[in-house]
Parts: structure tokens; sequence; C-alpha cells
């Protein structure tokens, strides 16, 4: 140690390093430990019940002479009252670190997180993110338990303001959401996303645009027929209305997916809106169109490849936009709309019964017992409907007159 002397500031400024760590005295137990490669720490000697004890207090220039000789006699008026500096200096850094962790920002993290874990679709997954974006700005570093609803009020009229209803629908239905898990593991109250509900101006639903006309049906599978553009987007765009699943599940359709034996697709549960295996029993005409995709995509993993990259499938606008160039605009025809048609038209016919339309469009059960029970039920009358529908796709795009449906009719 050197001499009693007390430090000055361009002592310890000047300080140089040595072969060895060495000690700069200061007063009443404070020192500055110098170390080869430069660091200048701040050190705290002090008895704690006859003990002696060491006690870090930062670094220079960080923490200055007058701060370190502050952080002294803080740490001196503690000791002298029976209460150990270095407990009460680990206390605290537990408490920042757990305060770190219940701002709103790291709870949503953790939330999205435990959706990953549970299987949430990817798309419900990135749509989490995107309403986590929304509201990191404004209360991102808030703690948790702190979040008044006004707060979350200015993020949702915001988005009101550039007319982005459901947007703030879906801002406030996540943040509901992570104060809700927040309230459940204790680091919050309440729920203020809660106290908001209606107070944002609702989005007008939209109807997803489908043809469900006969005759107008019959010109849109004669458009397909006569699709110009590339060969793969015209087979996706004429499987769509035989199999008529959710456009994202036509597009990531996998060769390995397919039994062309048992005429059957199993798409796994991973991939279905429902987190449900769907099978669907393929109608003559859909194994043809599926037979033609084969000699163009069947070497490779996807049914319908993006164009030159075969490990990618089909993008989400494409089917889409060669609807556009068909001439069937986005108010009257979208790639979605095939399940309003099939829906609407299987209906109608009456000769089918409700519950294995349902099950055809992978429809979810409300009631478990039931679901339980469709799970293999309906199967014959789901492999005939197929076939039935098929035909009459073809009688629909053949111009053949349309006959109405008599009740009972099978």
């Amino acid at each position: 140690m050197g001499g009693d002397m007390a430090l000055t500031d361009v002592a310890v400024r000047s300080a140089k390093p040595r072969d060895k760590d060495y000690k700069l005295a200061d007063s009443a137990g404070l020192y500055l430990l110098v170390t080869p490669s430069g660091g200048k720490l701040w050190r705290l000697k002090y008895r704690m019940h006859g003990v002696e004890r060491k006690l870090a207090l930062g670094r220079y220039p960080e923490i200055t002479l007058s701060e370190a000789r502050k952080a002294r006699d803080a740490a001196r008026e503690a000791a002298s009252g029976g209460e150990d500096p270095s407990a009460l200096k680990r206390r605290k850094r537990i408490a920042a670190k757990i305060a770190v962790g219940t701002t709103f920002g790291a709870v949503s993290q953790e939330y999205i997180e435990k959706a990953e874990r549970e299987g949430r679709a990817p798309a419900t997954i990135s749509k989490l993110r995107w309403a986590r974006e929304w509201l990191l700005p404004m209360i991102g570093h808030r703690p948790v338990d702190q979040v008044e609803p006004h707060e979350l009020l200015a993020v949702l009229k915001k988005q009101e303001g550039k007319a982005q209803l459901e947007t703030a629908r879906r801002t406030r239905a996540f943040a509901s959401r992570v104060f809700r898990y927040a309230v459940a593991t204790a680091r919050a109250k309440s729920d203020p996303a809660a106290l908001l509900v209606g107070a944002v101006a609702a989005p007008c639903p939209k109807n997803l645009a489908a043809i469900i006309e006969p005759k107008r049906v019959g010109e849109l599978l004669r458009a397909i027929d006569a699709y110009s553009g590339q060969p793969i987007t015209r087979l996706a765009l004429a499987l769509s209305p035989h199999v008529f699943v959710r456009p994202g599940e036509l597009r990531q359709a996998e060769w390995s997916e397919f039994d062309f034996d048992a005429a059957v697709w199993r798409i796994p549960s991973k991939r279905m809106k429902m987190r449900r295996e769907h099978v669907i029993p393929l109608s003559r005409q859909s194994l043809a169109i599926l037979m033609e995709a084969r000699v163009l995509s069947g070497w490779g993993r996807f049914v319908f490849p993006a164009l030159g990259k075969p490990d990618r499938c089909l993008s989400e606008n494409t089917a889409n936009a060669a609807l556009r160039r068909m001439g069937f605009d986005q108010g009257e025809m979208t790639a979605h709309g095939f399940r309003a048609m099939a829906s609407t038209l299987l209906n109608e016919s009456g000769k089918w019964s409700p519950d294995a339309i349902e099950r055809a469009l992978a429809h979810k059960d409300s009631d478990q017992v039931r679901a339980a029970y469709h799970r293999g039920a309906h199967w014959k009358e789901r492999v005939a409907m197929a076939q039935w529908w098929s035909d009459h796709l073809d009688a629909l795009r053949d111009g053949a007159q349309v006959l109405p449906f008599r009740a009972g009719e099978r």
C-alpha cells in the first residue's frame, strides 16, 4: 500500500500499469487496484463481525474518486448498522435483473417464445411479433405492472388515425394476452388492455371474395384451363376447386404427403391452421392434375415449387395475381374463395350432410367429444362427395345445363 495519504484525481489518472497488480490507498479502507492490463478498480476493505472483507465499487473512470468515496461512506454506514454491504450489493443486483425481466418488452418476448414452444403456426408467431413491434417504442421499456390504459390507447389511436383498424384490433388483443400471461406468472396484477375493448373503431368484416354463381364458376374453370402463364401455377389453380383447402395448405403441399394408391392426401398437423392432421380423399380429376404436376416437379420436395427456386413453394400472391390476369378482380375471386365456392354449392346441393362438408373444409369442432367422433366419421360419404364434386365442376366447366336439385335426391 502506498502511504496513508489520501489519493488525488491526478494520482489516479496518471497511475500506470506494472508487471503485477498494485494498490493505491485512499483512506478509510478505500483503495485503487491497478492491473497489468491497465484496469483501475475501486475496492473497499471493511470489517464485518471482526472478519475482514472486500467490496468492489466499480471501475475508474466510470466511477470518479469522489463517487468512490461516497460509495465507501454508504457501505461503511451500512456495515456499522449491521448490514453487510456485499450482501446488500448482491440483493440490488438481483433486483435489477428481475426488474429488467419484468418490462413489457421482456415479458412479451417470453410470451412469444412460449407460443413457439407450444407449436403455434409460423404465421401466427409472425403476427405476434408484428403486434409486439408496434408496442415496443411506446411501452417496451415500461415495467409490465405499471403500464396504464392511456399509454396503450395512444398506440391504438395512432393506428386508427392511419385507418389501420384491423392492426389496432390485433395489437390490443396481443397486449391483452401478454398482460394476462404477466398476471399468471405473478408479474402484474391486472390487464389494462381489457379496458380498451371497443375503444377503437371496429374494422368492417371483409368476406373473402368468392364466385358461387354456377354459370360464373364454369367461366372461371374454363379460364383456368386456358391460362397461359406458368404451367405449375395453372395446375395449382386447377387443383384448388377440387380440394378446396386453404391457399397456404395447397401452396406448401409436398409429394411425401400423397398416397396415389389409396387416393388420399394427408396434410400433417403442423401445416394445418387447426393443428390437426387433415386427410383428403382425391377424386379421379384431382389425381389426374397431380399426375400432370408430377412430370414437372415430381423430382423435388414441393408439388408447386416457385419458378427457378425448387426449394421454395409458390408465393402467396401467385394464385391471386393469376386470377387478376384472367380478368377476375379482387372483389370477385381470391385463392381463398375456392373454399367458400365448395361450401356454398355443396350445401345447396342438399346431397351431403353438413357434418361431412365441415369435415372436408377442416373446420374446428367446438365440441371436443364431437371432434373425436368426427375424426374417422363421414369418410365414406366424403370419398363419394369428392368424386361427385369433381364431376359437378366438370359439368359446370363444360357448360352443361345444371339442373336444380330436388331435396333428398341421391
